[in-house]
């Protein structure tokens, strides 16, 4: 079995992906939505985070958060957050996906990937890598032409406080940095 290690370092930020089971298209639903939004809303009562970007794709979703000074538990915010989306949301989704019996032994449903993807943010510029690539991905993956045209990111809280202009990502020609990791 393998041995995860994360970097846990108090009050960092990470970028971090998490995708659905099998990749399942259900996060840009009505409910699917309401579900993330309502389990981040719960879990940062009390383990707070500051969401610094974030965008909702059908099957996984990106996100850069900042943990509190003192704070190094990003495995257990995103534990529950599954958890809190698996326990009142997940019959509302309906999903028909089978669970493999390695999943039946974990009592883990069908609507989260086991493990997720995290990179500690090293410095500024690495932040805005990572912003641009979360802002940039619906693009990528064929779900708009322009990032503005995706409802689902925070790239329009970004635009609306000028740290994007109003036209960024319409040349086509934004730079994503090679070592942004790719979903």
């Amino acid at each position: 079995m393998s041995n995860y290690r994360r970097l846990n370092i108090s009050g960092a930020t990470y970028f971090i992906t998490q995708v659905t089971y099998q990749r399942q298209p259900w996060l840009c639903s009505d409910i699917g939505r309401t579900a993330v939004r309502a389990a981040l809303g719960h879990v940062r009562k009390n383990y707070p985070f500051s969401i610094d970007a974030f965008v909702l794709l059908p099957d996984h979703f990106h996100a850069l958060w900042t943990l509190p000074a003192g704070d190094n538990n990003l495995s257990i915010r995103m534990l529950l957050i599954k958890r809190f989306v698996t326990k009142y949301y997940g019959n509302q989704l309906g999903l028909d996906v089978e669970i493999s019996r390695s999943r039946e032994k974990r009592k883990e449903g069908n609507l989260w990937q086991r493990r997720f993807w995290e990179h500690l943010i090293r410095d500024e510029v690495d932040f805005a890598n990572h912003c641009d690539y979360i802002h940039y991905n619906p693009v990528r993956h064929k779900l708009c032409e322009f990032p503005q045209q995706w409802a689902f990111s925070s790239l329009h809280r970004f635009m609306e406080q000028n740290v994007y202009p109003l036209d960024w990502g319409y040349s086509g020609k934004v730079q994503i940095v090679s070592d942004v990791w790719d979903v």
